[in-house]
């Protein structure tokens, strides 16, 4: 019998399709003219856009949730994945700015199940609440055997589209200002968020057999800490925009990890950066990495790795906005600086510090 590939997800491929329907919808922005919804920011490899509607700048951007669905599936809790929701889209706009007003999603099931309906709607209410979006929209579509999970209950997918503004005043952050000497600030993150679920889950079922949701860790158990809700970080960068601190560069750190995400950022100006000083990993992130014999550089490209925003800002202001942050219940630290090489460097305190350098490509 062949072995399983490490991961379910093939990274390169995804970055290869993910540029292949950039490319195609790239195409289209010459269907409306200027100043008509044509994007006037549009920064390969971000993960969103801003429009000009007659001098109103518009942000729009969508995501899911992926297979961490399943881990909802498997432990009965689902009042917490509006957490991820929101999270995923509302954060992608947040690194161009953008401030994300309202969201419409969608909720494509096997079957019907109120209660769960209900959870889950909650759950995003809640999540709205935290992050001051209006939820103005959605449909649930039932798509009979098309949707597969865990269990004989529901099974779903859940995406939403998130439409933001560009508050009066200010600018687009695009990575253009960073320069050499600009300090890093590392947004701390409290678990995986919603990305490399794929491998997650096949590092659980091949130590722990199917039911490996129900394995103890600690005073919990795995499939409740791998249930860990997002922390939404919008709400962050717009109260640190209206402290008018400049905020030169920002990245949502997804798939990919810090280096694919901050490189999106960098190669904008054509600058790389040293993180001397990042968040370690957070222990059930080393756990996972020492049970599924996960090496550094792979964990480092799948997961957040215990960071989940990077800031480039003011090397003079750092000090200040880590203070602000820390103000508004979110930890933040200086963790790095920019550099004039075009080369992320990520010194994790490992053996092989070479293993986590990458190139940054314009």
């Amino acid at each position: 019998m062949s072995k399983r590939p490490q991961s379910g997800v093939d990274i390169d491929l995804g970055n290869q399709c993910s540029r292949t329907a950039y490319a195609w919808a790239k195409k289209s922005f010459s269907n409306r003219p200027a100043g008509e919804g044509n994007p006037m920011l549009n920064v390969e490899g971000s993960f969103s856009n801003i429009m000009d509607f007659h001098g109103v700048k518009i942000g729009m951007s969508s995501d899911g949730i992926g297979t961490k669905i399943e881990v909802a599936e498997r432990t009965g809790i689902y009042d917490t994945l509006g957490y991820d929701l929101i999270a995923m889209t509302a954060d992608d706009l947040a690194a161009n700015g953008m401030e994300t007003v309202n969201m419409t999603n969608i909720l494509d099931v096997d079957h019907l199940d109120h209660a769960i309906v209900d959870t889950l709607m909650r759950g995003l209410h809640d999540a709205a609440k935290f992050a001051k979006v209006v939820i103005t929209g959605g449909e649930i579509a039932e798509l009979g055997d098309r949707i597969g999970g865990y269990g004989p209950k529901m099974h779903f997918n859940w995406c939403a589209a998130g439409i933001s503004i560009l508050p009066e005043g200010q600018t687009p952050i695009d990575g253009a200002d960073i320069r050499p000497g600009d300090a890093v600030i590392a947004l701390k993150s409290r678990g995986f968020r919603s990305n490399g679920y794929s491998l997650l889950r096949r590092i659980m079922e091949d130590a722990f057999g199917d039911a490996w949701h129900l394995e103890p860790y600690g005073d919990t158990t795995w499939g409740k800490v791998l249930l860990t809700p997002s922390l939404i970080y919008s709400p962050l960068v717009s109260a640190i925009r209206r402290q008018k601190f400049a905020l030169k560069g920002i990245s949502h750190i997804t798939g990919g990890g810090l280096g694919d995400n901050f490189a999106r950022v960098l190669k904008v100006a054509g600058f790389g950066a040293a993180l001397t000083d990042i968040y370690e990993p957070l222990p059930v992130m080393l756990d996972v990495q020492r049970i599924g014999k996960v090496p550094e550089a792979r964990a480092y490209r799948l997961w957040n790795m215990g960071n989940g925003m990077l800031l480039a800002v003011n090397a003079d202001e750092a000090p200040a906005i880590v203070r602000f942050a820390a103000e508004q219940g979110f930890a933040a630290k200086i963790c790095g600086s920019v550099i004039p090489e075009a080369e992320i460097r990520i010194d994790t305190k490992a053996n092989d510090p070479q293993a986590l350098t990458y190139k940054v490509e314009g």
